[in-house]
């Protein structure tokens, strides 16, 4: 599974071990055969020597080893996209839009029928259906169309060497390390993303050691070019997070009048008990259990979602993203677009007004985590129970004057 960057993230702080550099690395040999670097890579040139003995006890080979890192230098471009970020994320329904836009869902119908053998095949094998994959593949790669071409190597090496989220990527670089050594990929075939992710649906180095399909039987997984091995990869990966076979990932719903937002999740016999019902008409499923989803507030669409929302957020964390899959996945298939009008004038939180929220949910004892400024499950649920907490909608969507509250102390 790829690092993705959909989502505005709070990042970590940075610790270089490097100063930027622009230019080549100059290295020779000492009688010990560890590589000496010129004054500018210095600090690049101590990360390799320190990840040597990390690489050796993972059964790393010298040779795989100096292979890997010929001529590598640290990509200044990758370390300016870490400093990157947005005061602001994006609405989520601009996101959903641009997910379905762009001739995305015409492009997805085609792909759909040109794959429909080996699609049919696999759902049949892993239980996951062909419209959540091609949601996936759509999001990650538009179908294979932009896979990412900088050397795994150098940007997993570059963000490593860093220290950018602390020893993610240092391990990401040891298991793409192992999967030269035991031939399971080529160092040129070691293509993708600046965060190091690969292939039509973007696995990280890790993901492809656990969840690569070789479903063509040529004896390699191969995720670049073989749409096939990677619609089965990509169903192996969701089944292996526990994907429930013949549960949909959710359904956009109706709320009664005098609704009790209280009820946030339950079995689906309880929903349809306090008179909700599905936005396209059809009957809520006949077992299983789900929770309410507010994307923009009560005033917005809502969305009911099952177990099988959170295996696709295995894939990325972000609710937008799952969000995305599973609307462009449905789309595909010709349903229904989401119904509700959304809230396009609602004010929103900044970054800074989303960590002083946090603060303020932390000091109340509502809230676990750090105060990042993203809004993710555990942010609306901490919200959610402090609306209930002064008797207004649950709905789990913080705003400008949710804030305003509760810098007022009511």
């Amino acid at each position: 599974m790829r690092l993705t960057v959909i989502a505005a993230s709070a990042l970590l702080s940075l610790t270089p071990v490097f100063a930027q550099v622009t230019g080549s690395i100059s290295v020779s040999r000492n009688p010990n055969g560890v590589q000496a670097a010129t004054p500018a890579s210095a600090g690049f040139e101590i990360f390799l020597q320190r990840l040597w003995p990390q690489a050796q006890a993972r059964g790393i080979s010298r040779q795989t080893f100096d292979l890997a890192f010929r001529g590598v230098t640290p990509d200044p471009s990758i370390v300016a996209l870490t400093k990157k970020q947005s005061e602001f994320s994006a609405p989520i329904w601009n996101y959903l839009t641009n997910a379905v836009g762009g001739g995305r869902v015409a492009r997805g119908q085609a792909v759909a029928a040109e794959n429909a053998a080996v699609l049919a095949q696999v759902e049949a094998r892993y239980g996951v259906p062909k419209e959540v994959v091609l949601g996936v593949w759509g999001m990650e790669t538009n179908y294979g169309s932009f896979k990412g071409n900088k050397d795994v190597i150098r940007s997993l090496a570059t963000l490593a060497s860093i220290r950018y989220r602390g020893d993610f990527f240092r391990d990401e670089l040891l298991v793409a390390l192992e999967l030269i050594e035991k031939g399971y990929a080529g160092r040129d075939e070691l293509r993708g993303s600046w965060a190091g992710a690969m292939g039509h649906t973007q696995f990280m180095p890790s993901s492809y050691l656990k969840y690569a399909v070789d479903w063509t039987g040529n004896g390699h997984a191969d995720i670049w070019t073989s749409s096939s091995d990677a619609i089965a990869s990509t169903a192996n990966y969701l089944k292996s997070f526990g994907w429930v076979p013949g549960l949909p990932w959710g359904m956009e719903v109706a709320l009664p009048e005098r609704f009790d937002h209280r009820l946030d999740k339950g079995s689906f016999a309880s929903f349809r008990s306090a008179g909700v019902t599905r936005a396209d008409g059809r009957p809520l499923p006949s077992s299983g259990e789900g929770r309410l989803f507010y994307p923009a507030g009560h005033t917005g669409p809502v969305l009911l979602l099952t177990a099988n929302f959170g295996v696709i957020k295995k894939y990325n964390s972000s609710d937008a993203y799952a969000l995305a899959v599973g609307h462009l996945g449905d789309r595909i298939m010709g349903r229904s677009a989401i119904q509700a009008d959304w809230p396009v004038k609602a004010a929103r939180l900044d970054m800074a007004g989303t960590k002083d929220l946090q603060r303020r949910l932390k000091s109340l004892g509502l809230y676990d985590h750090d105060a990042d400024g993203r809004i993710g499950t555990g942010t609306r649920e901490a919200v959610r129970r402090y609306q209930i907490s002064v008797g207004e909608v649950a709905d789990g969507y913080p705003t400008p004057a949710l804030l305003s509250r509760m810098r007022g102390g009511r």
